[in-house]
């Protein structure tokens, strides 16, 4: 049998351990949620971009670099005098034709001219016209930088309130407050390259300008994050 004394010495130690509350869930222990959510908009495609090209065969490489040089420096003139496109140089390319008994028969040669504005009637005729001589390669339609970053904006707040919204949901299904403990935030949306026919069908058509239609480009904004259920 326990002395009466011992007893009442242990008593101070036994009221503290009945008085102490259990331990708070430590962060680690709590519920967490894997979330994502989507959430795009329309970007006009203001901004249009077009590749054109010189290209012939020669026997001589010199004389074949002055025929094109000569086409690109006609399609230059021709573009400058359009205030409201950019023209720039773009690549140029030269290799040898080989026949029978693998000799060199001739050589080729192509030189691009890149065009980009904002104002597509302009562009249209410059095409048009350019067509006479020279192929285009590629026409693009696309968002133009500041066209781009509003819609990205919008898409962005369109997802943050679509990802908020379901955490919520969820949160409130199982009974309990929520907190975000961390997000990623992505976008995309990039328009196609429209293909151009051939050079050989370019080359034989009139000056008429080149339909361009504009449209739109999905401009996406893509959530991922976590949540933490609290207690």
């Amino acid at each position: 049998m326990i002395p009466f004394r011992h007893l009442l010495r242990s008593m101070p130690l036994l009221t503290l351990l009945l008085a102490t509350p259990a331990p708070a869930a430590s962060p680690d222990s709590r519920t967490t949620i894997d979330l994502a959510a989507e959430a795009s908009r329309p970007a006009t495609n203001d901004l249009a971009r077009a590749t054109v090209f010189a290209e012939a065969t020669g026997v001589t490489p010199s004389d074949l670099s002055r025929r094109i040089n000569g086409l690109i420096s006609d399609g230059l003139r021709t573009a400058r005098s359009y205030s409201s496109i950019k023209t720039q140089s773009g690549a140029t390319h030269s290799y040898p034709v080989y026949g029978k008994g693998g000799k060199i028969e001739n050589w080729r040669m192509r030189s691009e001219l890149t065009l980009e504005s904002s104002d597509t009637g302009a562009l249209s005729e410059l095409l048009g016209k350019l067509q006479a001589s020279m192929g285009v390669a590629s026409l693009a339609m696309l968002p133009a930088p500041e066209t781009r970053r509003k819609a990205e904006s919008e898409a962005m707040l369109d997802a943050l309130a679509a990802f908020r919204a379901r955490a919520k949901i969820i949160a409130e299904a199982l009974g309990k407050a929520y907190r975000i403990r961390h997000l990623a935030i992505n976008s995309s949306g990039r328009p196609p390259v429209v293909p151009i026919m051939r050079a050989a069908a370019l080359a034989s058509a009139d000056a008429a300008p080149m339909p361009i239609e504009g449209g739109d480009t999905q401009i996406s904004a893509n959530i991922s994050g976590q949540i933490e259920l609290l207690e």
